[in-house]
């Protein structure tokens, strides 16, 4: 079963060539890069990030866009005071139209292999709470630095009575132990920044969104004496199986989101939980 639920709670390196981007490489993310060739990536869809359609078209073009301008690095950020993303959102499956969530989840598979599949260096500067598909964007990163505070991560589907999928679940994986990700997937766990940095979700901690990027960059910077050709090959080695798995399976993966986004069941529960939220609002 796909998780939906989830988005309810939810030698010397010689520096790139890098051409001028755009201050706004879309109306729902920032995309800047600094004079040593550093990418920032920021999300900005208030108030959480919550995923949509458009914002992850946005982020799909902005990779493209940090890819073909040679970045050496990109840091993935918020624009939110305390939220990095909130994970998918929940209106893209209420009542969906088939081509649209059908774009929807073609689009997240897309973002998801470009973001862990990048030959430029990725890192997430956490700047608040990034349950389920915000979680799953910062893994997708190859560091991650958490600012301090009562902030949580993690894959929460199964607590919710859902299965993540597949590449979901290899993405865990590739980041904790295999152990510590089965137990955290069983159990729905959602870490604090505390939790996250012991079991490794998370590798490093900061003050705050500024000591966030500082950090982000420090990392970054720490590969200028590696050959980039022979940092970035290794790296998609490392990741291949996961990223083969999905590249094989797109159909079948959204063949079997589309069954279940669609499914009386899903809907109905869907259609509970927007009269709460309305209920809410009248208040």
């Amino acid at each position: 079963m796909v998780p939906l639920r989830l988005l309810v709670n939810n030698a010397k390196r010689v520096l790139p060539s890098v051409r001028p981007m755009s201050a706004k490489a879309g109306p729902l993310v920032d995309l800047s890069v600094d004079n040593e060739g550093i990418a920032t990536l920021t999300l900005q869809r208030p108030p959480v990030n919550s995923l949509n359609l458009d914002l992850l078209q946005d982020i799909d073009k902005a990779l493209d866009e940090v890819t073909k301008n040679k970045a050496k690095g990109m840091i993935l950020t918020s624009s939110a005071p305390t939220t990095f993303s909130a994970g998918l959102d929940i209106m893209e499956m209420y009542k969906p139209e088939m081509k649209r969530v059908e774009t929807f989840w073609t689009t997240l598979q897309e973002v998801w292999l470009k973001l862990f599949g990048s030959n430029f260096i990725t890192v997430a500067a956490i700047n608040g709470h990034a349950p389920a598909g915000g979680c799953l964007l910062a893994m997708s990163c190859e560091y991650r630095v958490m600012a301090s505070g009562k902030f949580s991560t993690g894959l929460n589907e199964t607590a919710l009575g859902i299965v993540a999928p597949r590449w979901f679940m290899d993405t865990m994986c590739n980041t904790i132990s295999k152990r510590e990700a089965e137990l955290a997937l069983t159990s729905g766990r959602m870490f604090s920044v505390e939790e996250a940095l012991k079991v490794g979700l998370i590798d490093e901690v900061a003050a705050d969104k500024a000591e966030c990027v500082e950090k982000s960059k420090n990392f970054i910077k720490k590969f200028d004496r590696i050959p980039p050709m022979a940092r970035a090959y290794t790296k998609q080695k490392i990741r291949g199986d996961a990223l083969d798995w999905l590249k094989k399976n797109r159909q079948n993966d959204l063949k079997e989101f589309l069954g279940f986004v669609t499914s009386p069941k899903v809907q109905q529960s869907l259609e509970m939980y927007m009269q709460m939220l309305k209920k809410k609002a009248g208040k």
